[in-house]
């Protein structure tokens, strides 16, 4: 199939999940569509790989977020270090030692397609590794307000505080550093879209 073929079709089916997960949870459809989210994220990650290059060293670059992201969340949720005293809740899925694993799969998106988009603005590694985790804590200070009523995951006092974000900045700009030092090439349209998407997804529920 043509790459530009392949381009049409994972955008069509980034934005039919995204736009029917919204319709469907105001229409009051929440649990069965929350349930899904880790279909969904899998999703995602799979268009990624449809367009690119498979090959060992892309594994091991994807592995390393996945890697990264585990190893800091269960020290959070562990030991409250890194990024704060919280748990998830059920709606993730299948947790290993009080982590889902679909969280690993979430850092290993968010930083594929972070990473793409900064490349785009800057090329140099450390400044694009340093917007690409910007652009990371951006997002997750919309999905905090999210998390709780989704029953994704609660910090103890209800809050997100600030070492949260201290330690997504830290966290994902040593991930984007390691991820982009073993991968150059990247899929910044689909990228770009899937970004674009998670954020309209959970900027819509901080009103409705």
């Amino acid at each position: 199939m043509r790459p530009e073929r392949k381009l049409l079709i994972s955008i069509i089916l980034i934005w039919l999940f995204n736009i029917s997960g919204i319709i469907g949870i105001l229409i009051g459809y929440q649990d069965w569509f929350l349930s899904l989210t880790p279909l969904n994220l899998l999703l995602y990650l799979a268009l990624i790989l449809w367009n690119s290059k498979i090959n060992l060293t892309l594994i091991l670059a994807l592995l390393i977020p996945f890697s990264i992201g585990m190893i800091t969340e269960y020290l959070g949720v562990n030991h409250g270090l890194i990024f704060g005293d919280y748990q998830y809740g059920e709606n993730l899925g299948i947790k290993i030692w009080g982590v889902p694993w679909i969280i690993g799969v979430n850092w290993t998106l968010l930083v594929y397609c972070t990473a793409a988009i900064s490349k785009k603005i800057h090329h140099n590694i450390i400044v694009s590794s340093f917007i690409g985790a910007v652009l990371m804590v951006a997002l997750d200070v919309i999905i905090e307000v999210c998390a709780p009523r989704f029953d994704f995951w609660e910090f103890k006092d209800g809050t997100a505080p600030l070492q949260n974000y201290i330690g997504w900045l830290a966290t994902a700009f040593i991930a984007l550093i390691l991820f982009q030092k073993i991968h150059k090439t990247l899929q910044y349209a689909v990228s770009i879209h899937i970004f674009i998407a998670i954020f309209i997804f959970f900027t819509t529920f901080l009103f409705f």
